[in-house]
C-alpha cells in the first residue's frame, strides 16, 4: 500500500503549526517534481523579480523558505547573502543542499523571529501568506527586524489577501512604510491546466521601511 503525497488541497487546509510540520515533511522530498515543476509554479520568480526591480539587496530573510525555489530566483539576480526560515526542518534540509543560504533557522509562528532589530536589509516570502499558513499578525515583527530603507516583498494569495485582512493590517504599519506597491499576479504560468486552482492568483505587496 502506497502512501499519497501531500498536494496544494492539503496545503490550504492547514489548521496548525502541527498540521504544516505533518504535511510538508511528507512533502519535501517531492516538492519541487511534482509541485513547483508539475504545476509550472511561477510565484517565486515573480517576487523575485520585483524585490529587484525596487531597488532590494541584502541581506535577505526568506520567510517560508521551504525547499529553497525562490532563493534560486534570487541568486539567478545575484541576490545575496540569504538567510532561511521556515517551520519544517525536512524542507529545509532540501533548501540546505541547494548551498545558497547562509543560515537557516526552524521557526515557530508562535514566537518572534530569531534576528535582532534592524537586522536586514531584505526580507521575501513566496508562497507563505496563503489560505492555511501565515497570516498577517506577523507583520509587525517583519518590520522590527527590516532595517530603516530596507524592503519587504511578499506575496499574498488573493483570497487570503481580503479573508484574512491584510489590507487592515498593512494600514496599521502604514506609519512605517514610506513606499507601498500592491498589484496582482498569476501563481502559475500553465495555462492549460483546468484544475479549480489553476488561474489562482497572488498579490505582491512591496513596502519600503522608512529610513530614521
Amino acid at each position: 500500500m502506497t502512501t499519497k503525497s501531500p498536494d496544494l488541497d492539503d496545503a490550504y487546509a492547514l489548521k496548525s503549526a502541527d498540521d504544516a510540520k505533518r504535511v510538508y515533511a511528507a512533502w519535501a522530498e517531492t516538492y519541487d517534481t511534482s509541485f513547483v515543476g508539475g504545476r509550472s509554479y511561477v510565484l517565486h520568480e515573480r517576487v523575485a523579480e520585483d524585490f529587484v526591480e525596487k531597488g532590494g539587496s541584502g541581506p535577505v530573510l526568506d520567510l517560508g523558505a521551504g525547499t529553497g525555489v525562490l532563493a534560486t530566483a534570487l541568486a539567478s539576480l545575484n541576490v545575496g547573502p540569504l538567510e532561511a526560515a521556515d517551520i519544517s526542518s525536512e524542507m529545509l534540509e532540501h533548501a540546505s543542499r541547494k548551498g545558497l543560504y547562509r543560515r537557516l533557522f526552524v521557526t515557530d509562528p508562535e514566537r518572534p523571529l530569531p534576528f535582532p532589530d534592524e537586522s536586514l536589509n531584505g526580507i521575501v516570502s513566496s508562497g507563505t501568506f496563503t489560505l492555511g499558513h501565515l497570516g498577517p499578525e506577523i507583520l509587525p515583527d517583519l518590520m522590527r527586524i527590516l532595517r530603516p530603507g530596507g524592503l519587504m516583498t511578499i506575496s499574498v494569495n488573493s483570497a487570503h489577501y481580503a479573508e484574512a485582512g491584510f489590507e487592515k493590517a498593512i494600514g496599521n504599519i502604514r506609519s512605517q512604510i514610506a513606499a507601498l506597491h500592491v498589484h496582482t499576479v498569476d501563481i502559475y504560468a500553465n495555462s492549460d491546466a483546468t484544475d479549480e486552482h489553476a488561474h489562482d492568483t497572488a498579490k505582491i505587496v512591496s513596502m519600503r521601511k522608512k529610513s530614521a
